[in-house]
């Protein structure tokens, strides 16, 4: 017993805070991009040609950006003139609408924000269950660390669960590959109502790097309604916590 109370004051408390502070972040993560007011066409077709999944846009003489297909590997922070498109040391990505994962210079803060709040059905705690429809297990793993001792998801409220019949909502990962197409549509159905569904990830939002391919459904948009869109190949750990909590109202 004295052993044990003598390494619990000797590792102290390993629970990061939260909301984070960005110098917690690793040094070579990459957050929300910025676009340039000063991006050309010519920068668009350098950074189109170096995007592995066409996230990259432009109309109206403005570059703009698809959070939802990004895999942030950011290949295109290298291209272009003038600092065509960089990214800064925001974790806060998550939104209710598809429309707000595009990214341009025109886009304000408060475009982004989270209106929808559920506290008022589920009170303090949430119930989740989560659905790998072909993932490659990156966001699922991103995921899973929240109910680590440095994240501690369960300080929140949070509880993931085994059942769809004991969950509040679904957490989606991966393209939905076809043979997990009617595994998702069942697990949605077996979630009592009221409900909500959650996309992390690239692939769950737009089918990512697997976007066109014949056994995929390109993300969860078309087979189940999507209440919270969390970007990233894999968004991290406190990108996805962020999104949540806010979900909440908290």
């Amino acid at each position: 017993m004295i052993r044990t109370i003598y390494a619990r004051f000797k590792q102290g408390y390993r629970t990061l805070p939260f909301p984070v502070k960005n110098d917690v972040l690793p040094d070579r993560f990459l957050g929300r991009p910025n676009v340039s007011t000063k991006a050309s066409e010519k920068d668009y077709k350098q950074c189109k040609e170096v995007c592995p999944t066409g996230a990259i846009g432009y109309s109206d003489n403005t570059l703009a950006l698809d959070l939802g297909k990004c895999l942030f590997c950011g290949e295109c922070r290298k291209v272009g003139s003038n600092g065509a498109i960089t990214f800064t040391r925001e974790y806060r990505l998550a939104v209710e609408e598809r429309k707000d994962l595009i990214i341009s210079h025109m886009l304000g803060e408060n475009e982004r924000s989270i209106k929808k709040r559920i506290r008022h059905i589920f009170g303090r705690s949430l119930k989740l269950r989560q659905v790998s429809a072909g993932g490659c297990n990156a966001c699922e793993a991103d995921i899973n660390v929240l109910n680590t001792l440095s994240f501690d998801l369960s300080r929140f409220g949070i509880q993931f669960v085994s059942s769809p019949r004991h969950a509040d909502g679904v957490v989606v990962t991966g393209p939905v590959t076809r043979n997990m197409k009617l595994a998702l549509e069942k697990t949605y159905k077996a979630v009592p109502s009221p409900k909500f569904v959650i996309a992390v990830g690239a692939c769950a939002i737009s089918g990512g790097p697997y976007t066109g391919h014949d056994e995929v459904h390109n993300g969860i948009g078309s087979i189940v309604p999507v209440d919270l869109y969390i970007p990233g190949c894999p968004p991290h750990p406190f990108t996805i916590l962020d999104g949540i909590l806010r979900l909440m109202g908290k």
